[in-house]
């Protein structure tokens, strides 16, 4: 698990004083000029892509937790829905279009995400979509090494990279 117990500011951003409180890296106060900021979660969602019985894993190309499983989704965009942002998402990393209408919502869960340094602390919300074929490609080959199919009785839970997607995958199949 991600350790957000620092800062990652080391100045106050309006004035450049050291003299700052980062409580919980939730609120950030400087203790010279007052400036206030507050480190909110970010919302970001995951689709369990489903054929059968094997749920589609991709493989992260990329740090946080680079070679780990990893679900198709991503953060979502101002102006932008759940339902919306998981279609992007799975259009861009996958090549699919999907309808919201296509998406099941299943639940949410939070998790911690440090991506350059900066602690992100988010609440992702999982969608289940059945798909009526195994056959997908990577469109976004920066973001995704690989895809594997894996069987829902065959899933390793050590593999996945993110806590929120080993706690939902973990009681969703594994319990």
């Amino acid at each position: 698990m991600t350790d957000f117990s620092t800062s990652f500011f080391r100045f106050c951003p309006n004035c450049q004083s050291q003299n700052f409180d980062f409580e919980n890296c939730v609120k950030f106060h400087c203790n010279d000029c007052g400036f206030v900021y507050y480190h909110n979660i970010a919302a970001a969602v995951a689709v369990i892509l489903k054929f059968e019985d094997k749920i589609l894993f991709a493989v992260r190309n990329v740090d946080p937790d680079k070679g780990k499983w990893d679900l198709p989704g991503g953060f979502i965009d101002p102006n932008e829905n759940a339902q919306e942002a998981a279609c992007r998402e799975i259009k861009e990393e996958l090549g699919l279009d999907l309808q919201p209408s296509d998406l099941v919502f299943l639940t949410t869960s939070p998790n911690n995400y440090l991506y350059k340094n900066v602690p992100y602390r988010t609440m992702d919300l999982f969608f289940q979509c059945e798909l009526p074929s195994d056959k997908i490609t990577i469109t976004d080959k920066n973001e995704i090494k690989e895809l594997l199919w894996v069987k829902t009785s065959k899933i390793d839970l050590n593999k996945i990279g993110f806590v929120s997607i080993r706690k939902v995958i973990g009681a969703m199949y594994c319990s």
